[in-house]
């Protein structure tokens, strides 16, 4: 698969896609935060970033005997498996035939989602705003998987956490700057995803449904700096 990063420690960025710089990924993660707390704050009181707690969920209604709680879980679990096979057919066929790169598709996809949510009327089930999170989340995990080189996760923190425990044990053993760098990295995302939080809490309080438009903000950055990036490399080799 082409790549045009390298797999060295360095980070300076100069070789490597435009979708896998870290402020583009530092605005992900602090949109997946808004997302979350959107969800919890006025659509359900549930996080729609991940999975494992419709497992949990799941697994206590079948203890249960909840039959219809139990089947209701697999409409959320299925739509972030619908979501991460969409983005992984086209990650691997769609996007080397056109000029315009999958991952800013995407972002303008999840766009068009952010606008149909806010059009919502409160009055609307939360359902279907959980799905669509769902959904616009998996594409967004499994299609933004690497910042310059370092494996990363857009709409969650646990990966994040764990990496920064990593990072730190080997920073205090080896002394090595790439650790403390990649460390300060993790940190940097777990503080814009709780950015994105506070002020999704804010501004829902506030202005309810309308409140995920602000989203649509960094969204718009991100979309014109890879539509640049894409427009200005040209069409890469069928291939590559």
């Amino acid at each position: 698969m082409f790549r045009l990063h390298r797999q060295a420690a360095d980070t300076d960025g100069e070789d490597y896609l435009e979708s896998q710089r870290w402020w583009i990924y530092a605005i992900l993660m602090c949109v997946g935060g808004f997302y979350g707390a959107f969800t919890y704050t006025i659509r359900g009181g549930v996080f729609c970033n991940a999975q494992t707690a419709n497992f949990v969920l799941f697994a206590m209604a079948v203890g249960d005997a909840h039959v219809g709680r139990a089947l209701y879980y697999l409409i959320p679990m299925s739509a972030y498996f619908l979501g991460a096979f969409l983005s992984e057919t086209a990650r691997t066929s769609l996007r080397w035939r056109m000029p315009i790169r999958w991952e800013t598709i995407l972002v303008g996809v999840e766009m068009g989602m952010v606008v149909f949510l806010g059009l919502l009327p409160e009055s609307a089930p939360y359902q279907i705003s959980q799905v669509a999170i769902n959904f616009m989340c998996s594409m967004q995990y499994n299609t933004f998987r690497a910042a310059q080189g370092v494996p990363m996760a857009t709409t969650f923190c646990t990966n994040h956490l764990r990496q920064t425990g990593i990072a730190c044990c080997m920073a205090l053993r080896t002394h090595e700057h790439q650790y403390v760098r990649r460390c300060l990295c993790h940190l940097g995302m777990l503080a814009v995803f709780t950015l994105g939080g506070v002020l999704s809490t804010v501004l829902c309080r506030r202005i309810q449904g309308r409140a995920i438009w602000v989203a649509l903000v960094p969204l718009t950055v991100i979309l014109m700096d890879l539509l640049h990036a894409d427009l200005k490399q040209g069409t890469l080799p069928k291939g590559v």
